[in-house]
């Protein structure tokens, strides 16, 4: 089914090359299945992205925005049909321009597409490069492939750290999107990682679970740590390679948490190499030398079931040349 988008009043209050204000026409909008069971906040949210948010929940308590021409609140899930009628937004005439991904970036997430149909897609993301904009990022992964794929209500389904490299997964749809985080919530979608640790890793520590909790620093910075009070988180590990400086292992998420994989090495007294929030700065500075320059875990693989939107699958991200290198040693020292 089509949205279809009705401008029933254009009330433009000035010409284009005007400073004053201008405001947008009333708009009806007719809910189609890529927007079903979303919340009414976060539709007019994702749909008036320059208006705040205050705003938008202001002509919502107003009345001013109607489904189906009756009040609804903000939690509304929107069905099939509905008609969304969205009030004259006040915008200003001359607002920033947000900065575009080059080329180059877009040229390089073309290529690293792993896997793709109908609804999903998953590409191996750099690392260094940050899934979605936000303080002192001026775009990310979401934000290039937007554009790449116009004609698509592209989504994140779970997300990387700037400096995790590997196996990412976006929805090309609302109800993909659901239906991929919901395989995710249930433990039906397998995550593996490959991650480089400080120190000879134990064999036989196979498995952790310790509860996180975030928690801000002074400044402001979000970190997370290992908390009897916090969120459960499970972790399933394999040693791969052992050594009396650094290993390698790979890492099963059986929880999704924050940072889980950083924390839970480092509370063992065995970070991620490159860690620069929970690491050794004595040790990266020494890995550095040896030129390893960056957060050495990569998101090496998704296990995807049998469901509505993908057949049974394994997705495999190459191993970034860092961990080739690691790996092709005769023995780590």
């Amino acid at each position: 089914m089509l949205r279809r988008e009705y401008n029933t009043v254009c009330c433009y209050c000035h010409p284009l090359n005007s400073n004053k204000p201008q405001k947008t026409p009333v708009s009806l909008v007719e809910v189609t299945a890529a927007q079903l069971n979303q919340r009414l906040d976060n539709f007019l949210i994702k749909r008036l992205g320059e208006v705040p948010r205050t705003r938008i929940y202001r002509i919502i308590r107003k009345g001013e925005v109607r489904v189906n021409k009756k009040r609804c609140k903000p939690e509304y899930k929107l069905q099939i049909g509905d008609q969304v009628r969205i009030p004259p937004m006040q915008l200003q005439q001359e607002k920033p321009v947000a900065p575009r991904p080059p080329k180059s970036l877009l040229s390089r997430l073309e290529q690293s597409v792993l896997f793709e149909n109908n609804d999903i897609l998953i590409i191996d993301k750099p690392a260094g490069l940050a899934v979605h904009a936000g303080s002192g990022v001026d775009y990310g992964v979401i934000d290039a492939m937007r554009l790449l794929y116009p004609q698509t209500e592209i989504e994140l389904v779970h997300r990387l750290d700037r400096d995790t490299s590997g196996c990412l997964m976006l929805a090309k749809n609302r109800q993909a999107l659901l239906g991929m985080q919901n395989l995710l919530r249930d433990n039906q979608l397998n995550k593996n990682y490959i991650a480089m640790v400080q120190g000879d890793w134990p064999a036989e520590l196979v498995e952790l679970n310790l509860p996180l909790k975030k928690f801000l620093l002074p400044n402001g910075e979000r970190r997370v740590r290992v908390d009897s009070n916090g969120k459960t988180a499970l972790s399933r590990i394999r040693l791969l390679r052992g050594g009396k400086h650094y290993s390698i292992i790979q890492v099963q998420l059986v929880t999704g948490r924050t940072h889980q994989i950083r924390v839970h090495c480092q509370s063992q007294g065995h970070a991620i190499v490159g860690d620069e929030k929970y690491g050794d700065s004595e040790f990266n500075r020494s890995m550095r030398q040896r030129k390893i320059k960056r957060l050495m875990l990569h998101a090496a693989s998704l296990e995807l079931p049998f469901c509505d939107y993908t057949s049974e699958v394994v997705i495999n991200a190459p191993l970034p040349t860092e961990f080739e290198t690691v790996l092709g040693e005769t023995a780590l020292t």
